[in-house]
């Protein structure tokens, strides 16, 4: 498989696949949507998820089709630090556990992230944090719609823009149908899929090709990716964990998890998929170290992964990659489109355009936004115009800057609205900087640290005492 036409698998059988699939998904949403009668229940669930399926939604819905391309492509790029660094987005979904809880506490009827940051900073500070948080919900959808075609064709040689248009229309279908309820029954078939699968193509990679040959080909070819002081790789180390707290703290895909998990369930929850998660890009990583060894020649970095594990395993692996990251795929789509979806529609529609609007009407504009994202974003990612980690580490810059506002808002009383919002908006001005005139792996990095300075710099100053009731203002969360 030395070319991106040689395919392992024929597109009949990928077609197979993935009517398969599109049949069980689709099914599901439409068998668990039957029972979202009302505004909460198809939003969150009816805010009553329990253990075993909260765990199972956190840690499928941050297993991405990029943990399981993007992990390979950074291994390939940067070696040994690149997996590694890629299992440091386990932290975030660690350190977000305690937040869970707490976001849960303060503001038990809210529906988005975005309620928090306007009951707790105001109008203005909101307003930019939307566009924040509408920003990389947008490029997340974009590196997911873009994994989709690029996996599809690596392995069955069907047309990126088919692929990925399959796979959009599955997702939102689905998501359509059965709202949050869909989201996370389907993310639990998933989770057990993504598991079971990364097991088995672990013990058979060692078996077919082993550490040492591994090892000699890239002494010999790439040593480089054995350097463990390479610095490009080291800041990636550091960037990267950043990145992945701001993609965690901010994202209304997981405070719309807080809000819909029970009581008692959030901080366990997201420390046991934190947990969970680790060891999934570190494998993913681990195969791409094998093609220097395969004599492959890799025509872009983000299809290394899918190309390893065909040509290691023949029919059978390439069957088995299809299925892991197809789950994978699907369980971050579609709590994107569900959480983004909630966000557009609490925040924007309801916040901005329609402040009376009925709970019916609410469920009709929710599945109209889903339709829309799901649009949109096939649209933008027709022309496939960036690599998957060039696209998603341009958004650290964005995220990063959310860090400590958020945490501050949550814990401590003094920081104020200007606070966050200077914090927000140098954050990002500097990483921007630093991406374009250092480099991508340290977006991130710059942004928080700035951040996290103006934010600790006006908590100190600050004289006013923010009272934790007013987070309770308003019963749904809706605008005041």
């Amino acid at each position: 498989m030395n070319s991106v036409n040689s395919a392992i698998l024929d597109a009949n059988v990928g077609w197979l696949i993935l009517a398969i699939f599109s049949v069980i998904w689709v099914w599901l949403g439409w068998f668990w949507g039957r029972k979202a009668r009302h505004l909460d229940d198809y939003m969150l669930a009816g805010r009553r998820v329990g253990m075993a399926l909260g765990t199972a939604t956190a840690m499928a819905t941050w297993v991405t089709s990029n943990t399981t391309m993007v992990a390979p492509q950074l291994a390939f790029q940067l070696g040994i630090w690149g997996m590694l660094g890629y299992s440091l987005g386990s932290v975030g979904l660690m350190l977000f556990a305690p937040l869970a809880r707490r976001i849960r506490q303060l503001l038990p009827f809210g529906y988005t992230s975005g309620d928090f940051i306007r009951l707790r900073y105001g109008t203005w500070t909101w307003r930019v944090f939307l566009v924040i948080s509408l920003c990389y919900a947008i490029g997340w959808l974009i590196s997911l719609g873009m994994a989709g075609g690029v996996l599809i064709h690596a392995l069955t040689g069907i047309d990126y823009r088919l692929g990925m248009t399959v796979i959009l229309t599955i997702c939102v279908l689905y998501t359509l149908l059965g709202g949050l309820r869909a989201v996370i029954g389907t993310d639990f078939i998933q989770t057990l899929l993504i598991i079971g699968g990364v097991v088995v193509l672990a013990i058979l990679t060692i078996n077919k090709i082993g550490f040492d040959a591994m090892h000699e080909s890239l002494l010999a070819e790439r040593p480089e990716l054995l350097n463990l002081l390479m610095p490009a790789a080291v800041m990636f180390l550091f960037n990267n964990l950043l990145f992945g707290i701001g993609e965690i703290f901010h994202s209304n895909v997981w405070w719309s998890r807080a809000f819909a998990f029970r009581k008692d369930v959030g901080f366990r929850a997201y420390l046991l998929a934190g947990i969970i998660w680790v060891p999934i890009p570190i494998v993913a990583g681990f195969i791409a170290l094998a093609a220097p060894a395969l004599g492959l020649n890799v025509p872009a970095a983000d299809m290394v992964g899918p190309m390893v594990a065909a040509e290691l395993l023949g029919f059978g692996g390439a069957v088995l990659v299809f299925i892991i990251v197809f789950s994978a795929l699907a369980s971050s789509l579609d709590s994107l489109l569900a959480a983004t979806s909630d966000l557009v529609l609490q925040d924007i529609y309801r916040g901005h355009l329609n402040p009376g609007a009925s709970d019916e009407k609410l469920r009709i504009m929710a599945k109209r936004i889903v339709i829309i994202l799901g649009i949109i974003t096939w649209l933008i990612c027709l022309p496939r115009i960036t690599t998957l980690a060039s696209l998603l580490h341009y958004l650290g810059a964005f995220v990063a800057s959310t860090i400590w506002p958020v945490v501050a808002g949550l814990y401590w009383r003094r920081t104020t609205a200007t606070g966050a919002l200077l914090a927000m908006l140098l954050g990002i001005g500097s990483g921007l900087l630093a991406y374009h005139f250092i480099g991508f792996y340290v977006a991130a990095l710059v942004s928080a640290v700035v951040s996290m300075s103006v934010v600790l710099i006006n908590t100190a100053m600050s004289h006013s005492w923010f009272d934790w009731e007013q987070l309770r203002q308003s019963r749904e969360g809706s605008p005041s």
